[in-house]
């Protein structure tokens, strides 16, 4: 079992490794190279949630300057981005509450590409290390303290500049999979 008493979830989407997620954020494009081979059960989540439309709407929700910027929870769709800046409870929860209903097994442990560098892609995690779900983050800046506990499922491969001007409340307009060489 996982995360309060949630099921470890084993995706049914088998990375084929060429798969890039392309963010269309109101800040801008960004282009992620996802990380199969290290982290195959971490990238074939994101690709089911992505291609199911969950990050759809969603906003970030999370901004420390120098050091992350998150997304990927649930409870934002329904709120004004300024109540997500501003810390508000929207109509199911808190923001940085919410996830898929399930969790997945961690992979920082057996990726050896697991190194938090500037516009790494990661996933968010409760206490628990297996507790990471939907929720994820960019680094805004090299964040190594976070390798030994944190599993890293993408590099930035384009928009580091739109990453850096992110802030909590803007919106994730889409997060599409496309196959890339």
């Amino acid at each position: 079992m996982g995360f309060f008493g949630e099921p470890l979830y084993t995706p049914d989407y088998k990375p084929q490794g060429d798969e890039v997620a392309v963010f269309d954020t109101s800040k801008g494009t960004i282009k992620v190279r996802l990380d199969a081979k290290g982290a195959p059960i971490h990238v074939a989540n994101f690709c089911e949630l992505a291609s199911a439309g969950f990050y759809d709407g969603l906003k970030f929700h999370r901004y420390v300057p120098g050091f992350v910027i998150q997304g990927g929870c649930p409870n934002t769709r329904d709120m004004a981005p300024e109540d997500v800046a501003a810390g508000k409870p929207g109509p199911d929860g808190m923001p940085g509450t919410g996830g898929p209903g399930y969790r997945i097994r961690e992979e920082f442990s057996t990726n050896p590409n697991n190194s938090h560098v500037d516009g790494a892609l990661a996933m968010a995690r409760a206490q628990d290390p297996n507790s990471a779900g939907s929720q994820f983050y960019f680094c805004l800046g090299p964040q190594h303290m976070l390798d030994s506990g944190y599993t890293v499922f993408g590099t930035t491969i384009e928009g580091l500049d739109v990453i850096s001007s992110l802030r909590a409340g803007d919106v994730i307009n889409s997060v599409r999979i496309a196959h890339e060489a």
